[in-house]
């Protein structure tokens, strides 16, 4: 599929972070620690940083949480790191914000659900409350709609209408229509009052792949605010990761997403940062950002009749994915790096001369020689005991030569992204 021209979103600042227009598509992830444990929730937040994660979300639905917001930073801070943090907010958040001005101040952005700010009366108030506030701290605001807490009397209203209609439409097209209208309404709403229109980011998440799609290509069509891209409740392991993938990556290559999260229930003893990964992949198989080398391997067959090829793939990719923040910082542009591992002589050699660095073990009968590709020329063969060990070290002089300081200058200091004035790096992770 050609990736079709980016959508020309708005471009909203964060914290020194630019989200839509023609910046990088970023990653977002959220914790999943109680806010009112700073020191958890500071330590979370630094493993997802450190992971890859350019925005980082954080509950915020207690006065305990809200008062811990300035020892999170402070925390993070002392690690040598600013990543910009959004504040979750639901059901009180125009209480939360007011009575703490430094959890507010602090806080890089706020996501406001508007099914969740308060029914009848009281929504349009207390939303307002909450944009005067972003006002007032000159915050952006995520107007995040989830169909799962959608505002009631929205929905009632539009299925209402519906129903008189003299050719109504299906219940599920009503829903998909008072998720989009519930945001383009509720951005509306905070323009009104005062909120630029270059400080909004919409998000309208649904748990299932075709309405996903649906419903962000009726806000691009609608509006040119930056968009939020996700599953909401994706789900866990690999129905989570094959579903997020099926719903983003379409959206993507239409040219709409300027950030994108993937909600995967965490699996006991895994990693949250596991999501951010997932995102990374996601946008650099489309060929739109690079994170990590990448290790392009294939299946096995009845010739690889040995695991040996198949260890020699995970090695290497763990071997990558080790080096991947040492290599970001002495290397850069290491992260396009293409490396083949491959089974046997029907397509070893090829896809080795396709990668930059390659390596064909033999298959079952072939003769116990490895030979080694790079830039698509035969360079080498390896055998014996110590061939993983001797392509690692193929693999690193081919890294130090193309990518290191003698042919590539070195990055220029980079501003922090704090926007505390914190004088950390950011690159730090």
């Amino acid at each position: 599929m050609t990736l079709i021209s980016r959508r020309q979103s708005t471009c909203v600042q964060v914290g020194e972070k630019l989200i839509g227009g023609d910046s990088p598509i970023l990653v977002q992830s959220m914790t999943n620690t109680d806010t009112a444990d700073p020191l958890a929730t500071a330590a979370q937040i630094r493993e997802l940083w450190q992971s890859g994660s350019e925005i980082v979300r954080i509950t915020v639905n207690t006065k305990e949480a809200a008062q811990s917001v300035p020892e999170i930073v402070s925390s993070l801070e002392k690690m040598g790191i600013c990543p910009p943090l959004v504040g979750d907010f639901h059901y009180n958040g125009h209480i939360l914000l007011k009575q703490y001005p430094d959890c507010a101040r602090l806080l890089s952005k706020y996501r406001i659900n508007p099914g969740n700010v308060g029914h009848g009366n009281k929504h349009d108030e207390n939303f307002r409350q909450m944009i005067e506030v972003a006002l007032r701290f000159d915050k952006p605001v995520r107007i995040g709609v989830n169909w799962g807490s959608l505002d009631a009397e929205l929905l009632s209203s539009m299925m209402d209408d519906n129903a008189r209609l003299a050719e109504p439409l299906a219940g599920r097209e009503v829903l998909i229509e008072a998720v989009v209208g519930s945001a383009l309404k509720s951005a509306s709403l905070a323009e009104s009052y005062g909120m630029k229109h270059d400080r909004l980011i919409l998000s309208a998440k649904v748990s299932e792949v075709k309405d996903l799609i649906s419903v962000y290509r009726k806000l691009a069509q609608r509006s040119n605010y930056a968009l939020h891209l996700g599953l909401t409740e994706a789900g866990m392991g690999m129905k989570g990761i094959v579903a997020s993938t099926a719903g983003i990556a379409p959206i993507l290559l239409e040219g709409i997403g300027d950030t994108i999260r993937v909600s995967l229930t965490p699996e006991p003893g895994l990693s949250r940062a596991q999501e951010v990964i997932v995102c990374q992949q996601i946008l650099q198989s489309l060929g739109l950002r690079s994170f990590a080398a990448q290790v392009t391997s294939c299946p096995g067959c009845g010739r690889t009749a040995s695991g040996t090829f198949q260890q020699l793939a995970q090695q290497i990719q763990q071997y990558l994915s080790d080096q991947r923040i040492i290599w970001s910082e002495q290397f850069p542009g290491a992260e396009d790096l293409r490396v083949a591992v491959m089974g046997c002589i029907v397509n070893g050699p090829g896809e080795s001369r396709q990668a930059d660095i390659g390596i064909c073990l033999p298959g079952s009968g072939e003769e116990p020689r490895a030979p080694v590709y790079i830039d698509g020329e035969h360079a080498s063969t390896l055998s014996g005991a110590d061939l993983v060990k001797d392509f690692i070290d193929i693999l690193n002089a081919y890294v130090e030569r193309r990518f290191g300081s003698a042919t590539h200058s070195p990055k220029p200091p980079v501003r922090s992204c704090c926007p505390r004035n914190c004088a950390a790096p950011q690159d730090a992770r």
